[in-house]
């Protein structure tokens, strides 16, 4: 079965194969320069941090949708053993076993490949059972500072959440832009909010995944156009599901991971950001949200932080 015409013409018009050379292996986080970094310093004013993680716990947003990719399960391994002998410091320790895009988290760019092909033309096959991500893996994206900009769509929309069949285009990303008072430029890291955590945050985890309100297919060439470095948003599936186009299942994690080499971000709480940033009139900030260096992964937990 062939993808969809109209998903292979856009992936002509956004691919970024060969512009930061053959080697290449972070596609656009090469557009976070020192330049930038050092702008989005300059975006600190009170020294005020939000937390966009949810927390990690056993009953968390995976509801078995994708079979392994299990919410962590914690077990101790030692509690308060006093290893040195009676009466000595004691120690407690723990273990986690989880799914590494089980709650908050980065898509890697090998996450996904369509027509045998990974990120910058490489084959699907790099990616193997023992191994993981020969090239592209996590671990390669070893710095995620910049300057981080809400794009609050729901807000936009005079909605706290939106529907589950919105489609987030360019002129939704358009309207919350101008309701930022910003403009998206180089290096930024885009978050996108649809409201769509609020479920989660009340309970509701089925109605969280699906059906869902997500990025459209016709979005990634603004990403493109703007030269964004990452986006990030607060659905389970990032993009609209069920999706916009027949047979467009994960179009857009297609087009961004393996076409763009642009990462992506999942399950981000944007909640306290979004009433922060409508508080403050201002929705720019400094954004830390540094990747677990998981060698060969195709994603990592990540516990990111807004600092105004």
């Amino acid at each position: 079965m062939a993808l969809p015409r109209e998903l292979l013409d856009i992936a002509e018009r956004v691919n970024n194969w060969g512009r930061w050379g053959d080697d290449d292996e972070i596609g656009t986080l090469n557009l976070i320069t020192d330049e930038v970094v050092r702008n989005a310093a300059a975006t600190v004013r009170t020294g005020r941090r939000v937390s966009l993680a949810v927390p990690l716990q056993q009953h968390g947003i995976q509801t078995g949708l994708i079979p392994g990719r299990v919410n962590p399960l914690h077990s101790m391994i030692a509690l308060n053993w006093e290893m040195f002998g009676p009466g000595l410091v004691a120690t407690s320790d723990d273990v986690v076993t989880m799914g590494l895009q089980a709650a908050t988290h980065w898509d890697a760019l090998t996450h996904v490949s369509h027509s045998g092909r990974i990120y910058n033309g490489r084959p699907a096959d790099t990616i193997t059972a023992h191994g993981g991500a020969a090239f592209s893996g996590i671990d390669k994206a070893r710095h995620i500072v910049s300057r981080g900009v809400l794009l609050d769509i729901a807000a936009a929309h005079g909605v706290d959440r939106l529907p589950g069949d919105h489609a987030v285009g360019p002129e939704d990303l358009l309207a919350a832009e101008e309701l930022a008072r910003t403009r998206v430029r180089a290096g930024d890291v885009v978050l996108v909010r649809t409201g769509q955590m609020r479920l989660y945050l009340a309970g509701d985890k089925q109605g969280y995944a699906v059906p869902a309100p997500g990025l459209s297919v016709r979005s990634p060439e603004w990403f493109h156009a703007r030269d964004v470095a990452a986006v990030a948003n607060d659905t389970l599936t990032f993009e609209i599901f069920p999706p916009e186009l027949a047979d467009g299942w994960l179009a857009v994690h297609a087009l961004h991971l393996v076409e763009m080499g642009m990462l992506q971000g999942q399950n981000w709480n944007l909640e306290e950001l979004s009433r922060i940033c409508a508080a403050e009139g201002r929705y720019e900030f400094l954004l830390s949200a540094m990747p677990e260096p998981f060698v060969g992964a195709t994603g990592t937990p990540v516990a990111p932080v807004a600092i105004f």
